[in-house]
C-alpha cells in the first residue's frame, strides 16, 4: 500500500508525504508548521526526507521536521549542511520499502536531481522543479541546453508515470501553452479540467507522463508545427534546444 498527498506550503508550493506500510518520507520540505501538524494529527513517525535542489522554499523545513527524529536527509551535492546522505546519477537508494533511483535534471539549479521509482509497474517521479504540468522550472543556474537534456531524460520515463513537481503553476502553465500551440485540443481539453479543479481548489497534480507529453510545449520542442511556428515568431533555428529556448525565454516575460 502506498499513499502520496499533498502538503500546501507558502504561495503554491506543494511538499509531498508518501506513506507505506513500512513508514513516511516528505519530499522537498520548504517549511515545517503545516507538514509537522498533518504528521502529529496522523500520528505518523517521519522516516526520511528526500531533496530534489537547494532552493529555500524545497529545504526550509529540514532542521525542524529532524530536530526530533534519527532519520536521514538524502540530497544532492550542494551546500546544504542538514542532508546526511549525498546522492548522485545512477544511485538506488531504499526508503519505507521502495527503491528510488536518482536522476540527475540540471537547468533550473545545477544541482537538481529527481527520484524516480517503478514501484511494482506503476511509476511515480518526484521531479521538485525541473518538469511543471504543462511547463517547466526557469533556467537560474543551469544552461537551456541542459535543461532541454534533463527534460529529454524524464520524456524516456514509463508513459504511466505519475508525475509529482514542486508547485502549483498548472492552470497558468497551460495558458500559456494555449498561445505556443493554440490548435492542440488535448492541450484544451486539459486546461478545462484544470480549471474546473481550480474552482473548487483541488490540486491538479499529479499529472502523467502521457499526458505532458501531448499537452507541455517543453517536451514537444521536436513537433513540426511548434518548430515553424516559433521560427516565425522570433526567427529562431527549427533545432530543438532552439526552440526550447525561444519557448522558455517567451514564458519567462509571459
Amino acid at each position: 500500500m502506498i499513499n502520496i498527498e499533498p502538503i500546501k506550503a507558502f504561495s503554491d508550493n506543494y511538499i509531498w508525504l508518501v506513506t507505506t506500510n513500512e513508514g513516511s518520507i516528505v519530499i522537498d520540505p520548504g517549511e515545517s508548521k503545516n507538514t509537522l501538524d498533518l504528521l502529529r494529527n496522523k500520528q505518523i513517525d517521519l522516516s526520511n526526507i528526500l531533496i530534489t535542489h537547494h532552493h529555500f522554499d524545497h529545504t526550509g523545513g529540514i532542521v525542524d521536521l529532524s530536530k526530533n527524529n534519527t532519520l536521514d536527509v538524502y540530497g544532492p551535492s550542494n551546500g546544504i549542511e542538514s542532508i546526511t546522505k549525498r546522492v548522485a546519477n545512477g544511485d538506488v537508494i531504499d526508503v519505507i520499502g521502495l527503491s528510488f533511483e536518482i536522476i540527475e535534471i540540471p537547468g533550473h539549479t545545477l544541482d537538481h536531481i529527481a527520484y524516480y521509482s517503478f514501484n511494482k509497474g506503476d511509476p511515480i517521479l518526484f521531479c521538485g522543479d525541473t518538469l511543471f504540468s504543462g511547463g517547466c522550472g526557469r533556467v537560474f543556474e543551469g544552461t537551456h541546453e541542459q535543461m532541454h537534456n534533463s527534460l529529454a531524460k524524464l520524456k524516456q520515463l514509463p508513459s504511466n508515470t505519475k508525475i509529482y513537481c514542486g508547485h502549483e503553476y498548472t492552470e497558468s502553465n497551460f495558458k500559456f501553452a494555449l498561445e505556443v500551440d493554440p490548435l492542440n485540443e488535448d492541450l484544451q481539453v486539459r486546461l478545462n479540467e484544470v480549471k474546473q479543479l481550480r474552482e473548487l481548489e483541488i490540486p491538479t497534480l499529479p499529472s502523467t507522463l502521457e499526458s505532458e507529453l501531448k499537452t507541455n510545449p517543453f517536451l514537444r520542442c521536436d513537433n513540426k508545427d511548434i518548430q515553424e511556428s516559433i521560427h516565425k515568431k522570433f526567427n529562431t533555428p527549427k533545432l530543438e534546444v532552439d526552440v526550447f529556448k525561444a519557448i522558455r525565454e517567451w514564458k519567462d516575460n509571459f
